[in-house]
C-alpha cells in the first residue's frame, strides 16, 4: 500500500466536534488523506455558542507546524481560527521556514453563534502576510468586505471584492455567498484568468456548524492529492454540500454535518 499524501491544519480546537480541528481531520480522512494539526487555541463551545477560549502561545504554534513538516512533509496546509496576530505571524514565518507552499486560507472571524474569533487588530497582519501566501483563500461575504475593504451585497459586488482579494496577494478566491438575499445560492471563483459561478438552491437547515472549516479542509485534501485548483474547489463544494444534506440532526443550536459522507467524482459544474 502507498503511503497516502499528508494535509495539515493550523486552527482551533471545537469540544463539540462540528468545525475547527474536528471537522478538518475529519474531512482529511473522507478524502483519503492523513491529518495533522497544529492547534491556535482550545475552545469550550457547542452547537449553540461558544464559553470560552483559550489561545495557545505563538511559538507553541510554530513547534507544531515544525514539527509535522520536518518529518511527516504535508503536501498542503489549511488554516482556521488563528485568534491573533501574533499566532498569524508566526504561522506565516513557520510555512515560510518549512517550505510549506501549498495553503488554504479559510479567514475565520466570527463564529456562527455570533461570537468573534479573530481580534480586530488581527485584521491588517491577516491581510498583509498570511494573504500573499495562499493558493486559495475561502471567504463569505462579511470577511470578503473585510478583506477587500468594501460593501458585498450583490453578485456584483462579489466580484468586485475577489478581484481586490487578488490584488492583495491571493492565488484565488472561493467567495462564498451564503448570506446574498433570495433562494438561490452563489459561489464565485476567481483566479486572475478563469471566472467560474455554482448556483443552486438553499438548503433550508439549522445544522450548518463546520461549513466554511469542512468546505476549507475539503479544498486542501485535494491540492494535497495533487488537483488543480479549479477542481479541489468544485469536489470540496460537492463534498460539503453533500454533508449539509445528509446532516446526523445533532444538537440545540446550529448542528454539525455528515463527515461521513462518501467523496463523489470530482465535477467543476
Amino acid at each position: 500500500m502507498a503511503a497516502p499524501q499528508v494535509a495539515l491544519t493550523i486552527a482551533g480546537s471545537d469540544s463539540g466536534g462540528g468545525a475547527g480541528i474536528q471537522a478538518d481531520l475529519k474531512t482529511f480522512h473522507a478524502f483519503g488523506v492523513f491529518g495533522t494539526s497544529a492547534i491556535t487555541a482550545i475552545t469550550a463551545q457547542n452547537t449553540v455558542g461558544v464559553q470560552a477560549i483559550q489561545k495557545v502561545a505563538p511559538d507553541v504554534v510554530a513547534d507544531q507546524i515544525r514539527a509535522v513538516a520536518e518529518d511527516l512533509k504535508p503536501a498542503a496546509a489549511k488554516t482556521g481560527m488563528l485568534a491573533d496576530a501574533q499566532i498569524i505571524e508566526a504561522v506565516a514565518n513557520t510555512l515560510e521556514e518549512v517550505g510549506l507552499k501549498q495553503l488554504v486560507l479559510d479567514p475565520v472571524m466570527v463564529a456562527k453563534s455570533g461570537d468573534r474569533l479573530l481580534q480586530e487588530d488581527a485584521v491588517s497582519a491577516l491581510i498583509e502576510i498570511l494573504l500573499p501566501r495562499a493558493q486559495v483563500v475561502t471567504p463569505n461575504l462579511p470577511e470578503a468586505a473585510i478583506l477587500s475593504g468594501r460593501s458585498v451585497a450583490t453578485i456584483d459586488d462579489m466580484k468586485a471584492a475577489a478581484e481586490a482579494i487578488l490584488e492583495r496577494g491571493a492565488g484565488s478566491v472561493l467567495l462564498k455567498g451564503g448570506h446574498l438575499a433570495g433562494d438561490v445560492l452563489v459561489d464565485l471563483f476567481l483566479d486572475g484568468q478563469d471566472c467560474h459561478e455554482w448556483r443552486e438552491t438553499r438548503l433550508a437547515t439549522p445544522h450548518t456548524h463546520g461549513t466554511g472549516c469542512t468546505l476549507s479542509a475539503a479544498i486542501c485534501a485535494g491540492l494535497a492529492l495533487g488537483r488543480p485548483r479549479l477542481e479541489a474547489v468544485a469536489g470540496g463544494r460537492d463534498y460539503t454540500r453533500r454533508a449539509i444534506e445528509t446532516a446526523p440532526g445533532l444538537g440545540r443550536g446550529h448542528g454539525p454535518l455528515n463527515h461521513w459522507v462518501e467523496v463523489g467524482s470530482v465535477t467543476r459544474s
